[in-house]
């Protein structure tokens, strides 16, 4: 797998370099502004300020679609053949799955050995701030999972950003253009170069990235006392960052395992979209900055194409680890004891609901709402983990996109050698 040497920027330049100057300013005026308006005007500021990361998540959202389409059809058109897509996706799912259950399993360890739920006080709970979560995990059913798999109009799923629709009409169109041979060959030409301009205007919507982040943060910190927040949740934080930090070693070492030295090389190339995704909350907004790292690293880009779309869908590692991990939080806080065989329920239960929802807002909170529904634990118990979220979100979405640089790497070495 050969790289690609780049001349470097001095640090503060570089997009890495100028996202952590975004962040520490962004947090610097939240808690200026925190701790000098009222709480009305501070929430105003809030809202307006965030803006900036909503331009900027929707600017990448612009891209999604396009790029998974075009790049992903021409992938499967390139791979030639039925065989080539089975074997490559084969192994793509036998990864995913395998991670997503180590994942799972990580957060049950963490929420059993801690026991960060345990003696929790319930009084102080706003179970209001529960109700847009709550209110979704009725459409979180096997029909539910079925529909956002099989798409009934293209052009829906492109509007909607279904990633998991838009790959299953990508596969069967690549597929029909690949069976067609020279036939089809102007067409997959077509959206090869249509691609390479998407991926041509990630460099643009790139530039906005420090801005998006920093009206994230600001527009956090303005909002949240993070000393308050730091005791109140210390022990639910601080266990879950136990967890979070056990997954990126397993998947370090993992990755140096099938990398060797290339796993340095690997992460060098993905800090920017790691800080993207920890400041915006959103791996969905570095998904063409990673198509392109994880290209420029070495990874030939039909299995780029084809991999992270189905990554996205299938492999979201640090969101399954805090699915488990609250779920049963919650039920420790109410005093409900979940046995073991329970509890690996609870787990299978979660590995096949969270595959059908990307695409759907705060989708780790519906999932563990609606699981909790599912093993008579109050729903309403999300509000417990509401206020901290989003700090969880930045580390989740960094571990999401850590595990699909990964995955895709490892399965394109492997394609290498076979």
């Amino acid at each position: 797998m050969a790289t690609i040497q780049t001349t470097k920027k001095p640090f503060f330049k570089s997009l890495t370099g100028q996202i952590l100057i975004a962040m520490i300013l962004g947090a610097i005026l939240g808690v200026i502004i925190h701790n000098s308006i009222a709480v009305e005007s501070a929430q105003e500021f809030s809202n307006k300020i965030k803006i900036l990361a909503t331009i900027f998540i929707r600017l990448v959202q612009m891209i999604i679609s396009p790029l998974v389409f075009t790049t992903l059809v021409v992938g499967i058109a390139k791979l030639g053949d039925i065989k080539a897509v089975g074997r490559i996706g084969g192994k793509a799912l036998g990864w995913f799955f395998t991670a997503s259950f180590i994942s799972l399993l990580i957060g049950m360890f963490y929420v059993n050995i801690l026991e960060p739920g345990v003696g929790l006080n319930l009084s102080n709970v706003d179970l209001a701030s529960a109700s847009d979560v709550t209110a979704k995990t009725q459409n979180l059913s096997f029909n539910n999972f079925i529909e956002h798999i099989v798409p009934k109009s293209i052009f829906e799923a492109m509007a909607t950003n279904e990633i998991l629709q838009i790959v299953v009409f990508s596969i069967f169109f690549g597929l029909a253009a690949a069976s067609m041979g020279e036939n089809a060959k102007p067409i997959v030409n077509a959206m090869d170069k249509i691609s390479h301009i998407v991926l041509k205007m990630v460099n643009f919507v790139m530039n906005f990235a420090p801005i998006g982040v920093f009206g994230a943060i600001a527009g956090v910190f303005a909002v949240r006392d993070f000393n308050e927040l730091a005791i109140t949740y210390f022990k639910f934080f601080g266990s879950f960052l136990i967890g979070i930090a056990s997954l990126w070693v397993i998947l370090i070492v993992v990755g140096y395992f099938f990398l060797g030295k290339q796993m340095k090389e690997l992460l060098n190339r993905i800090v920017s979209p790691l800080i993207i995704a920890f400041g915006t909350t959103s791996s969905e907004a570095v998904f063409p900055k990673l198509t392109e790292e994880l290209e420029n690293f070495g990874v030939k880009d039909k299995i780029v194409s084809f991999m992270l779309p189905l990554g996205y869908s299938f492999n979201l590692d640090g969101s399954m680890m805090y699915m488990t991990f609250a779920g049963i939080f919650i039920a420790q806080a109410y005093g409900i004891h979940l046995d073991l065989p329970t509890q690996f329920t609870m787990l299978f239960v979660l590995m096949l609901t969270s595959k059908g929802i990307a695409g759907v807002p705060r989708a780790s909170l519906v999932v563990v709402a609606a699981t909790c529904g599912m093993f008579d634990i109050p729903i309403e118990g999300i509000a417990l983990i509401l206020p901290i979220d989003h700090f969880c979100d930045m580390f989740r979405s960094a571990t999401n996109v850590l595990g699909n640089a990964l995955a895709t790497s490892v399965v394109g070495k492997w394609e290498e050698e076979s």
